[in-house]
């Protein structure tokens, strides 16, 4: 079989996580299994998820819902800083707020973040070999959609910063042979009950 086909990418944020981050809150479990029921039939080849207690759980829950689907621990998958940017890369007005931000982030946190985000980019993105379309889940982290919407964007690298993705909302990047990529959906949330929604954002941004 020769050529390229299409791949569909769907990330998802995890469900809500408890204050010390050991697993989901009770709303994060629902949040998922609703996600789960949503994506039912979808006819994913694989669903990836990162190997912290949250997105583990969170992927779980979902993998309740589909039928005959490997599940794939994802070091690519998990929660790091995916690009550091310098401060003349920024926007003056906002330059010191995200350098702020990135502060606290060591040395080795950001030469290891750099390389899992270039192997995302690697692993999650572009069309596929053969024949066939392809659909994946991912089940990550902000930091990461962020930086696979920013690429599928064609932005700026340091762009990452500013996007937001509530808990189990779920945004889907399609790659078709030949053609720029398109993001689909976008932080949707239509799955979930109005309780359920926005967690995972500061209060002043829900909507």
């Amino acid at each position: 079989m020769t050529g390229t086909a299409t791949r569909y990418l769907y990330l998802v944020r995890h469900g809500e996580a408890l204050p010390d981050e050991s697993g989901l809150t009770g709303a994060g479990r629902q949040q998922a299994t609703l996600l789960g029921r949503r994506l039912r039939d979808i006819p994913f080849t694989a669903v990836h998820h990162g190997p912290l207690p949250r997105a583990t759980q969170t992927a779980r829950l979902i993998h309740d819902h589909l039928k005959d689907v490997p599940l794939h621990v994802s070091e690519v998958a998990g929660d790091y800083v995916p690009y550091i940017p310098r401060q003349d890369e920024l926007p003056p007005e906002s330059a010191d707020h995200y350098l702020r931000f990135l502060a606290d982030t060591t040395a080795e946190e950001r030469e290891q973040g750099a390389v899992l985000a270039r192997r995302a980019l690697d692993l999650f993105t572009g069309p596929v070999d053969g024949g066939e379309d392809r659909h994946e889940l991912v089940v990550t982290h902000n930091f990461l959609v962020a930086w696979l919407v920013r690429d599928a964007l064609y932005a700026p690298k340091w762009r990452w910063l500013g996007l937001n993705h509530a808990n189990a909302a779920l945004t889907v990047i399609r790659y078709a042979p030949g053609r720029a990529a398109s993001v689909l959906v976008s932080n949707d949330m239509r799955h979930l009950p109005t309780e359920l929604r926005w967690t995972g954002f500061p209060p002043e941004v829900h909507v």
